[in-house]
């Protein structure tokens, strides 16, 4: 386990208790009642940890290297049933942008999202999540496909933003992203949204517009990172932390702000404390939300996603 900066007292207590039980095995000392001693107290330290977290502690935990990312939830959610799709049938295949055919509790969906990598080498294969105009053409290709089948759509979004290389310009991101909103807007078969990571700006808008849109609890979902705004408005990364709580950009935040439909909750510590648990979480949450949608006719579906858009933000005329 990795530990972040603020979690180094929960790391000092663990090892504490490490130490207390190898001890206890290795001599005839009981050492029972000082590694409950240490249980509890560590008990109390992650309850105080994690239940106080400020904005940018929520940001370090959405991009902790052990949460797991949307091939992880994929292959736990749908087992064997998900057939990965691939290229968007003009440029190339974005490895940043996974999609394909899954059954989640015995119900098809077409399955979209960002993917990170978790080492290195993989990290350069994903390209960090960040998918050039490529992979979003691929996204809408697969939305398409489901739209032509009556499958609904699914959409795991964990990017630190698109791709904002030269290349990727002269191959029109711009249009790519703004391309798959207005077209996600008028599909008709159901989409659900899921912020499982970071949630950065029209990177994460070219797979975000949803009937429903939910977010992990540890995740964030902004116009720009905090460390970008620090820059543009301090000319510094320092003031990231005060950015990220004036860019109100965590879940609770959003559910205020009704940009979100709901919050998922997450075990304490974060998704990657306990998978099995945030895995099982999210499919009830997809189920749910799938089974408000699917009896609505195509206008009533699509009528509601243009009003839920339509009324976000506030404004006097």
């Amino acid at each position: 386990m990795e530990y972040l900066d603020f979690e180094l007292p929960i790391k000092e207590l663990e090892e504490q208790l490490e130490k207390c039980v190898i001890i206890g095995k290795e001599s005839d000392v009981d050492v029972t009642p000082t590694c409950k001693e240490i249980n509890k107290k560590l008990e109390e330290t992650k309850k105080d940890i994690y239940k106080n977290l400020t904005a940018w502690q929520r940001v370090q935990l959405s991009r902790h290297p052990n949460r797991p990312y949307t091939l992880d939830y994929i292959k736990a959610i749908c087992g064997d049933t998900f057939l990965e799709l691939h290229g968007d049938r003009g440029f190339k295949d974005d490895k940043a942008m996974v999609g394909g055919l899954g059954k989640i509790n015995g119900q098809s969906f077409m399955i979209i999202g960002q993917q990170k990598g978790f080492n290195t080498k993989t990290r350069q294969y994903r390209n960090f999540g960040m998918a050039n105009p490529e992979g979003y053409r691929k996204a809408l290709r697969l939305m398409k496909m489901a739209e032509k089948f009556g499958i609904p759509v699914l959409t795991l979004v964990d990017t630190p933003g698109a791709y904002p290389g030269l290349e990727a310009e002269e191959r029109g991101q711009g249009e790519a992203i703004a391309r798959n909103i207005f077209e996600m807007v008028r599909l008709q078969v159901p989409i659900i949204t899921i912020i499982v990571g970071e949630g950065a700006s029209g990177g994460a808008l070219g797979i975000g517009v949803g009937d429903r849109v939910y977010m992990l609890e540890n995740t964030w979902y902004s116009v720009i990172s905090p460390e970008s705004c620090s820059s543009i408005l301090w000319k510094s990364w320092e003031y990231k932390e005060r950015a990220a709580e004036a860019l109100k950009l965590t879940s609770s935040d959003m559910k205020k702000q009704k940009l979100v439909d709901d919050v998922i909750p997450e075990p304490l510590g974060g998704a990657h404390y306990d998978r099995e648990t945030t895995f099982k979480t999210v499919a009830e949450y997809i189920t749910k939300g799938y089974n408000e949608l699917k009896d609505l006719s195509t206008a009533d579906l699509i009528a509601q996603r243009m009003d839920k858009y339509s009324n976000m933000g506030e404004y006097k005329e």
